[in-house]
C-alpha cells in the first residue's frame, strides 16, 4: 500500500489527549502522520492489527508511544488515540469501537481509562463503619433500551448504571462520546425524556438508515467529527481550546454549513452555540464551489465597526488570504454608506449617532417651546415608521402602520409630528449632518432602485430571447448586476429594517442567498423586524443552536434566570424561545455580591481581581451600566496597582490590561472571568425605563425586555466565573438569582 492517497483522519478528543502530552512527543506526531500517509507500511512504523480486533491497529510515533488507529477502509485510516506503549497491550479488551446507531458516527472508548479516573477515585479508601446506605445510581429511572435510543453508546451503559454522584457524571463526560455526555447531562439536569429526544437526539440523527459494519460511510457522516488536511491537523495539535473551531464542527454546526437552501436561511441560538463559527464556515463553503476569479462575489456583514474587523481575523485563520480575496467584509452601516456615496459623491454630511439624534431633537423642542412631545419618542417615531416605512409624505404617514408602537397617535397628532420630523430633517440640513438610519433608508432605495432596473433588463433580455442591450449600464460603466451571489449576515437581531431592504436587493433571489445568523434574546437596539414583510422569506428554513461552547451550565443557568418569562420573537413574526439551550461544561456558581455603596463595590471589586493571582488580566471584565461608572472603575483599579483599560467603540484596545466598558461594549466578546457592577434598581434597568409602566405601557415592555437582553449578554461573556455586584436595592432581573440563593456575599 503507497501513500499516495492514504487518508489519515484524526477523531474529535483525540486531539484533546495529544494536547496534553510531552512536546517532543507531539512534534513527533507531526513526523508520524506524515510518513504513514507516504506509506503506512514503512518498517519504521511497525503497523500491526491489536490482537481481538478486527479494525483497531496500533503504529509507532516514537520509541514511547503508539498511535491507535482504526482501519476504515484499505487507504482510509482514523486516529482514536495516542498512547504510551505499556498502556496499548494491557487491556486490549477494554478498547471499545463502534458506529452510533441513531447519529451513524463513529465512536471510540476506552473503558479502562473510564473505570480508573470516573469510577475508581470514588470507591478508593476505607469504608466508615456502619456502611451507609447505598446511594442511588443518577440514571436509575431509565433503561438501557431508552438510554440507547437516545444515542447513549451502548458500551457505556454498565458505566452509567453506577454512576451515583455529579463528579462522576461529569468525569465520564470527559471521556464520552459527545452525544452521550449532552444526553447524560440534559437528563441529569432534570430534562423530560421526549424533551431530550426532540432537543439533543434529533437534530444529530442520521437522515438515512445506519450500516453498523460500514465504518466508511460512518466517517463521512457530521457526527463523526474528524479533520484530514494536513493544514487542519496541525491546527488541532498545535491549537488550544479557543482555537479548535477551525477544525472540529458539531455534526449540528456541519449540517448546516454545507446545507443547500432553496431560498433565505436563518440559524438562530443561545450565545457561545457557535452561530458566528458557523457563519464563517458558511463562507468558506460558498467560496470553494464559487467558478475560478478574482471577483467577490460573498458578502460577510455585520452591525458594528469592531465585530466586522473580528470577522475579517478569524476568517483570515481559517482559510488565509486565498479566502479573503473572494469575501468583501463590511460592517452594514459601512456598507450603507459606501453605497449612498457612491451614487451621490457630493453627499458629505458628517454622521451623527442616536444620542446625538436625540440631543438635537431635545434642542429643536427646546427652540420651539413645544412641551407635548419627548425626544426619544419623536426620534423612535421618525426612525422606526417614517423612515423605516420610507414614509414620503404627510399624506403616507396618516396611513402608515404603527404596530408596536405602543401609545395611539389621533389624526390632529400625526399632523403634529409630520411638521416636527420635517424641521428635524431641515435642521439637521443646516447643520450639514446625517444619521445612520437615513444614510440605511437611502441606501435601500438606491439598491431597490438598482434591483428593479436589472428585473426589468432581465425581461427585456427574455422577449430578445436572450440578447444583451448594449445601452444597459450602471453608472459606472459596467454591466448592471446584483453585487452579491451569496451575502451571510452574522448578529442578524441587530439589523434595522433599511438594512435588510438594502442587502435584499443586493443579491438575487436564489438558492442560498441569504444566510443569517443571530439570537433575538441578545437584541440590545430597536431593530425589531418581520423579515417576511421586507421579502425575505426564511420560513421551513429556519434553524437553531443549543449546545454552548462558551459558558459553564451554573452560569448557563443564572444568565436564563435574568431573562425572567419574557417572550422573544424569531425575527419573522413567531416567538422565539431557547428551549434545549445547554453545556456540557461545568464550573463555579455565580457569586452575588451586596455592598454600602458604590465605592464599596470598587474596593471589593480590587480585591477579588487581586486575588485571582495568575489570571491574565486581559482575561477579566468588568461591565457597568455607564460611561461614568466605567472611568471610575478604572481609577479604583488603578489605585490599586490593576492596570484597566477602558472599551470605546473601536472595541477592545490592544493594551493588556482588565477590560471595563459598559455593557453595550462587550457584544461579541468573551473572558474567562466576567464581572457585572452596579447592577441596582435605577441603573439596571434606567429609572427613566421604569417610569415609562405607567406613561407608555407598550414602550415599557420593549424597553424592559431590551435591558434584560443587555444584562443576558453581559452575563453570558464569561467562560469561567461571574461575580455580580450591587449596592442599594438590587436590579429586579436579580430576583430570580436571589430567590434561588441562600443568601448574597457581604
Amino acid at each position: 500500500m503507497t501513500g499516495k492517497n492514504v487518508t489519515l483522519r484524526l477523531l474529535d478528543k483525540a486531539d484533546r489527549e495529544i494536547l496534553k502530552l510531552p512536546r517532543a512527543v507531539k512534534g513527533a506526531i507531526y513526523d508520524f502522520q506524515h510518513k504513514f500517509k507516504t506509506n503506512p507500511d514503512a518498517a519504521g512504523l511497525r503497523l500491526k492489527q491489536l490482537q481481538g480486533h478486527d479494525k483497531l491497529f496500533s503504529a509507532r510515533v516514537n520509541d514511547d508511544y503508539r498511535a491507535l488507529l482504526l482501519r476504515l477502509a484499505d487507504d482510509d485510516w482514523l486516529i482514536v488515540s495516542v498512547k504510551h506503549r505499556k498502556d496499548v497491550y494491557a487491556h486490549l479488551d477494554r478498547l471499545a469501537y463502534s458506529v452510533n446507531r441513531v447519529t451513524g458516527g463513529i465512536e471510540y472508548v476506552d473503558l479502562q481509562v473510564v473505570q480508573e479516573q470516573v469510577l475508581a477515585p470514588h470507591q478508593a479508601g476505607p469504608q466508615p463503619s456502619p456502611a451507609p446506605a447505598a446511594p442511588v445510581p443518577l440514571f436509575a429511572r431509565w433503561t438501557e433500551q431508552q438510554l440507547t435510543d437516545l444515542g447513549v453508546a451502548p458500551s457505556l451503559v454498565p458505566v452509567i448504571a453506577a454512576l451515583t454522584t455529579e463528579d462522576q457524571l461529569l468525569g465520564l463526560v470527559e471521556h464520552a462520546p459527545q452525544l452521550t455526555g449532552e444526553v447524560l447531562l440534559a437528563l441529569y439536569d432534570g430534562k423530560a425524556y421526549d424533551d431530550v429526544l426532540d432537543q439533543v437526539t434529533a437534530p444529530v440523527s442520521a437522515s438515512e438508515p445506519v450500516d453498523a459494519d460500514d465504518f466508511r460511510a460512518a466517517a463521512e457522516r457530521p457526527a463523526t467529527i474528524v479533520t484530514t488536511t494536513d493544514d487542519a491537523l496541525r491546527e488541532a495539535l498545535e491549537g488550544e481550546d479557543f482555537g479548535r473551531w477551525k477544525v472540529f464542527l458539531h455534526p449540528t454546526q456541519a449540517k448546516l454549513v454545507s446545507r443547500d437552501y432553496s431560498g433565505p436561511a436563518r440559524v438562530g441560538g443561545g450565545p457561545g452555540t457557535g452561530k458566528t463559527i458557523v457563519a464563517l464556515h458558511r463562507v468558506k463553503h460558498l467560496v470553494e464551489r464559487l467558478p475560478a476569479g478574482r471577483t467577490k462575489p460573498i458578502l460577510l456583514t455585520t452591525f458594528n465597526k469592531n465585530l466586522s474587523a473580528d470577522l475579517r481575523s478569524r476568517l483570515l485563520a481559517l482559510g488565509g488570504e486565498e479566502l479573503l480575496s473572494r469575501v468583501e467584509i463590511s460592517h452594514v452601516d459601512q456598507l450603507a454608506l459606501r453605497t449612498v456615496r457612491e451614487a451621490e459623491p457630493g453627499n458629505r454630511k458628517r454622521l451623527i449617532d442616536e444620542p446625538q439624534a436625540v440631543r438635537e431633537w431635545r434642542s429643536l423642542l427646546d427652540e420651539l417651546g413645544e412641551d407635548s412631545w419627548e425626544a426619544e419618542f419623536l426620534h423612535d417615531e421618525w426612525t422606526q415608521v417614517i423612515l423605516g416605512q420610507a414614509v414620503a409624505s404627510r399624506a403616507d404617514y396618516f396611513r402608515a402602520r404603527r404596530a408596536g408602537r405602543g401609545r395611539t397617535v389621533t389624526r390632529a397628532e400625526r399632523a403634529d409630528i409630520w411638521q416636527l420630523t420635517e424641521r428635524f430633517a431641515q435642521r439637521l440640513d443646516r447643520l450639514g449632518v446625517q444619521t445612520w438610519d437615513q444614510v440605511a433608508e437611502r441606501a435601500a432605495q438606491l439598491e431597490s432602485e438598482r434591483a428593479r432596473r436589472i428585473q426589468a433588463l432581465g425581461r427585456q433580455r427574455e422577449e430578445a430571447g436572450g440578447l444583451e442591450n448594449i445601452h444597459v449600464a450602471d453608472g459606472s460603466g459596467g454591466w448592471l448586476r446584483y453585487r452579491y451571489r451569496h451575502i451571510v449576515v452574522d448578529e442578524a437581531q441587530d439589523l434595522r429594517p433599511a438594512h435588510w431592504k438594502m442587502l435584499r436587493a443586493m443579491t438575487a433571489a436564489d438558492r442560498n442567498d441569504l444566510f443569517l445568523v443571530g439570537d433575538t434574546h441578545q437584541r440590545i437596539y430597536k431593530n425589531q423586524v418581520t423579515l417576511g414583510s421586507l421579502g425575505i422569506n426564511i420560513r421551513g428554513r429556519s434553524s437553531k443552536l443549543s449546545l454552548s461552547y462558551r459558558t459553564t451550565r451554573q452560569i448557563l443557568r443564572s444568565a436564563l434566570n435574568v431573562l425572567g418569562d419574557e417572550h422573544y420573537d424569531d425575527l419573522d413574526g413567531s416567538s422565539e424561545n431557547l428551549a434545549g439551550y445547554r453545556s456540557v461544561l461545568s464550573g463555579a456558581v455565580p457569586e452575588l455580591h451586596q455592598l454600602a455603596d458604590w465605592e464599596a463595590e470598587r474596593e471589593a471589586i480590587a480585591a477579588l481581581i487581586r486575588s485571582w493571582g495568575e489570571v491574565p488580566h486581559e482575561q477579566i471584565a468588568i461591565a457597568v451600566p455607564t460611561n461614568q461608572m466605567a472611568s471610575e472603575a478604572a481609577y479604583a483599579l488603578a489605585v490599586h496597582g490593576i492596570r484597566a483599560v477602558e472599551i470605546g467603540p473601536e472595541g477592545p484596545p490592544g493594551d493588556s490590561g482588565v477590560h471595563i466598558g459598559t455593557m453595550f461594549r462587550f457584544k461579541g466578546l468573551e473572558y474567562q472571568r466576567v464581572i457585572i457592577a452596579g447592577v441596582r434598581d435605577g441603573l439596571v434597568p434606567r429609572a427613566e425605563v421604569q417610569r415609562l409602566g405607567t406613561t407608555d405601557p407598550a414602550r415599557f415592555r420593549r424597553e424592559m425586555q431590551r435591558a434584560r437582553s443587555l444584562l443576558f449578554v453581559a452575563t453570558t461573556r464569561a467562560r469561567d466565573s461571574l461575580d455580580i455586584f450591587w449596592h442599594g436595592q438590587p436590579s429586579p432581573f436579580l430576583q430570580e438569582l436571589l430567590q434561588a440563593r441562600p443568601g448574597p456575599t457581604r
